[in-house]
């Protein structure tokens, strides 16, 4: 029964923290600033610089001799989660235990950094190499929160090493293909909630029980891990005149099993133990259909449609194959159902050279939400998101290109969210609230022609 009591404050713990690394490991649009000023609109059938191969190989053979790119993307988040947290067991007596739950700014600020290279061989072939990151995020709450038993941080970074080579077959038709070598790297961790203290002196909580509760602010479950994956692209571009151009794009699925450590109180029961263990995490495959229209010699305007393979996430599972187990010698710990769905995201956005020296862009998207309101939890805060772009480029000289681009995203509405967890059979902990909040992104790239 003590056992089971500790249980009964911790083993939610995983249902929500573990899932934040899917919600970390959203994916990143932010591959370039120049890109980002029309809101990543026609990106898979435009060659402004060498990061275009980042959305399609193809695009390699519209730049002409060698070309650097190097740039980065500051991304600031305001996320908040409001709600309260409701707590109800035949131990503490007939009335619930309810509390503030308010999360605020529960995402860190980030820079996402990118380098580019294309060489162009001959009239047909061309080279390059990409280094970006498609998945990455941090999300964060203190150690006593009242949300700290779902998570209270949770921390993933992907670097994406990716060479390409690109063939023009004519004037029309360009195909381009590309290796995807991804390094991730995961830490995750949850802890006691203040609201533990107030169950330890609740008067019908039995003295022996309390005395097994962990203080607040004591880690929970925690698991940190690394690994490498490798996938795949393929690009086509189809020139269907001088000013009309439509371009494809896929990037294959990437399975990574991050391989670490567990620990905390549950997995070690208090001892100084060192579990080995994994988490199989795939990050999910994507696709662009774009196209870009030359309205008039300084004019054009381009939009994408995305595709992005999120029902891979069925559920979550860690398992632990070494010889030191958690407690229970569990084997694998079935972490949480994720039920995620397939996205699309929508763009539309447009150019103007404005004189020699400056070129002005701007864009809107409806990115959709992975998530239905019925499976949103608070780990996962995720609603519809509206774009907002501005950028333009100024031509330093006839080889340096400065772009400089500003996006705010909002998100589309409150996202509701009413999640519970039976802690066998002895309490429900819920949470009944709405997420929502907004982010802005400012860029800066700097493109070489040699």
């Amino acid at each position: 029964m003590k056992q089971r009591y500790i249980s009964l404050a911790v083993s939610a713990v995983m249902l929500g923290a573990m899932a934040q690394v899917q919600a970390a490991g959203f994916q990143l649009a932010e591959y370039s600033a120049t890109g980002l000023g029309r809101a990543f609109a026609g990106e898979a059938a435009m060659a402004d610089n060498a990061s275009a191969q980042a959305r399609n190989p193809a695009m390699l053979s519209l730049l002409p001799g060698r070309n650097l790119s190097v740039g980065g993307i500051y991304v600031m988040p305001d996320v908040d989660v409001k709600g309260e947290l409701a707590l109800s067991s035949p131990l503490l007596g007939s009335q619930p235990m309810a509390m503030d739950a308010d999360a605020v700014d529960v995402a860190d600020n980030a820079l996402v950094p990118n380098f580019y290279y294309s060489n162009q061989l001959d009239d047909h072939w061309t080279w390059g190499l990409a280094i970006n990151s498609n998945y990455g995020l941090e999300t964060k709450v203190a150690a006593t929160h009242p949300t700290a038993i779902f998570g209270n941080h949770t921390s993933v970074t992907t670097v994406e090493f990716n060479p390409n080579l690109a063939y023009r077959f004519n004037d029309a038709l360009t195909l381009g293909a590309g290796v995807r070598l991804v390094y991730g790297d995961g830490k995750i961790s949850a802890s006691a909630p203040g609201w533990i203290g107030a169950i330890k002196a609740n008067p019908y909580v039995p003295a022996q029980i309390a005395a097994r509760l962990p203080a607040a602010g004591t880690s929970l479950k925690g698991m940190e891990g690394d690994d490498v994956g490798y996938g795949w692209q393929l690009g086509a571009s189809w020139q269907i005149d001088a000013a009309n151009r439509l371009g494809f794009a896929y990037h294959s699925s990437i399975e990574l099993e991050l391989d670490g450590q567990a620990s905390g109180l549950l997995y070690t029961g208090g001892q100084d133990l060192e579990i080995s263990g994994y988490l199989p995490l795939e990050l999910p495959a994507f696709a662009e259909l774009a196209s870009y229209h030359e309205l008039t010699n300084d004019w054009a305007m381009h939009a994408s449609v995305n595709w992005t393979q999120w029902s891979v996430f069925e559920q979550l599972v860690a398992y632990f194959p070494g010889e030191v187990k958690p407690m229970d010698g569990l084997e694998s710990d079935l972490v949480k159902e994720e039920n995620f769905k397939d996205n699309w995201r929508f763009a539309l956005g447009t150019t103007y050279q404005l004189d020699k020296a400056w070129l002005l862009r701007a864009g809107m998207a409806l990115d959709k939400t992975a998530v239905d309101d019925e499976y949103r939890t608070i780990t996962i805060p995720d609603s519809d998101r509206l774009w907002f772009s501005v950028g333009a480029a100024y031509q330093a000289t006839a080889n340096l290109t400065l772009d400089l681009a500003l996006t705010y995203i909002k998100a589309h509405g409150d996202a509701s969210i009413n999640e519970s967890q039976d802690l066998l059979g002895l309490a429900n902990v819920s949470f009944n609230g709405e997420a929502g909040g907004n982010v802005w992104l400012a860029g800066l790239q700097l493109s070489y022609k040699m």
